[in-house]
């Protein structure tokens, strides 16, 4: 068996970096990234899902100091309708949200021919 700095054989290498490629080439995949490009370039799309996550993150430290107001449902309300509103941020995040599914589904179909929990194995140690 033929080895390199990866410890995986030549052709079990050669396999995995097929299969990136070919995930990464994947109409999933590739329309969040055109869709984080149009994302990326809009300004006022990246401050509004900015101000959404801050606001997201404001109530959660209310929430555990138990002073949420009507007040702030509201504000966050307005801001996730407004987020929804906004094409662009609502394409990125359903892009985004597609591209994971698809992972998940190639997991599952991996780890069913394996028998194992492929992104268990794939899982880098000390990683998340």
């Amino acid at each position: 068996m033929n080895s390199n700095r990866t410890g995986l054989s030549e052709t079990l290498l050669a396999a995995t970096e097929d299969l990136a490629m070919q995930l990464l080439a994947s109409e999933p995949f590739t329309a969040y990234h055109a869709a984080q490009g149009r994302f990326n370039a809009d300004a006022g799309a990246r401050a509004l899902l900015q101000r959404l996550s801050q606001a997201q993150a404001e109530l959660r430290q209310k929430q555990a100091q138990q002073t949420v107001a009507q007040s702030d449902v509201d504000q966050l309300r307005a801001l996730q309708s407004a987020v929804q509103a906004d094409r662009t941020t609502a394409d990125y995040i359903h892009a985004q949200q597609a591209a994971v599914g698809f992972l998940r589904e190639m997991n599952r179909e991996i780890s069913e021919s394996l028998g194992v929990d492929f992104a268990a194995l794939a899982k880098r140690p000390g990683c998340c």
